[in-house]
């Protein structure tokens, strides 16, 4: 089976290496990102003397008639980060293919992982499925669920995904090739589905109102390698990376968004209802008891 390869990050190049060790599959060309070109992926290929193609544009008619000459039998979406519209999604024999780190169709869109951790689920998904001109929104060849613990954060998520994506993205191309797809139309796993949007600067910012599950839910999410959950405190930033919960901690009415204690590793805060420990965190200064941690360095944000 000849394969054209859209792709980006280690998600693909786990997948390519995956893909590279079945002899019956061939890649016949790597696209890479336009404005972020992966020079790995661009290195593995010319390590397999596979052409590398760029496109700022993959639906013109120039980019469509330059992979026609590869004749190739499976367009293979990877993390790459533009829509195929129906020209090209009918190209390739087989149509086109896409691995999605979401449970279809539930988390459809962008920063899943992040998403998931955010909403407390207790699993997430990875997804193979048909391309269409819908955003995340076509017919499932392949889905496998991983289940998230309290100890799991972002980077350990993420990890998984990593593997989890080349894993299930080559099995659902041997289906393809072996012809044993059974598609699932998402609408009758749910009719609506849902979509998150991506995460930009500033969403990274803490509510101390919330709820301790839902701030330790949001640290975790956000962790290294991701930008950090943050909070102010006379006007320093402090960046955090990881908290706890407080086993039987009570709760009660009070300042929230103030240390209200020392412990080993690092503090206690008040949150919308009970306390959370703070134990990995970034600081330039002296973190004390009777800080109030803000949403915006002018001191604004939380209320009694």
């Amino acid at each position: 089976m000849k394969i054209g390869y859209f792709a980006d990050g280690p998600w693909g190049h786990k997948a390519f290496e995956k893909i590279m060790s079945d002899d019956s599959l061939k890649i016949k060309f790597v696209m890479v990102r336009y404005d972020k070109r992966d020079a790995v992926l661009i290195e593995l290929a010319e390590k397999n003397r596979i052409p590398v193609e760029l496109s700022r544009n993959i639906n013109s008619k120039e980019f469509i008639n330059q992979v026609k000459k590869y004749e190739a039998d499976l367009f293979v979406s990877m993390s790459f980060n533009q829509i195929f519209k129906s020209e090209m999604i009918n190209l390739p024999r087989y149509k086109t293919i896409n691995c999605h780190a979401g449970k279809l169709p539930f988390y459809r869109g962008r920063n899943i992982l992040n998403w998931a951790l955010i909403n407390d689920e207790k699993e997430f998904g990875i997804t193979v499925h048909y391309v269409d001109e819908g955003i995340d929104t076509g017919d499932i060849i392949l889905q496998e669920t991983y289940p998230i613990t309290d100890e799991d954060n972002y980077g350990t998520l993420l990890a998984r995904a990593y593997d989890g994506c080349a894993d299930v993205l080559y099995r659902a191309i041997k289906m393809i090739q072996n012809n044993e797809v059974k598609p699932v139309k998402q609408q009758d796993i749910h009719p609506v589905g849902m979509y998150c949007g991506m995460r930009i600067p500033g969403d990274e910012i803490i509510d101390w109102n919330q709820t301790s599950r839902e701030i330790f839910n949001f640290i975790r999410a956000l962790c290294v390698p991701g930008p950090q959950a943050s909070s102010w405190i006379d006007g320093e930033r402090i960046c955090i990376n990881k908290a706890r919960m407080v086993p039987k901690a009570c709760a009660y009415r009070n300042t929230v968004g103030q240390v209200i204690g020392k412990t080993e590793e690092g503090f206690l805060i008040k949150t919308g209802d009970t306390i959370l420990e703070i134990i990995e965190y970034t600081y330039n200064g002296k973190v004390k008891i009777g800080d109030r941690l803000k949403k915006s360095p002018q001191g604004g944000g939380n209320a009694l």
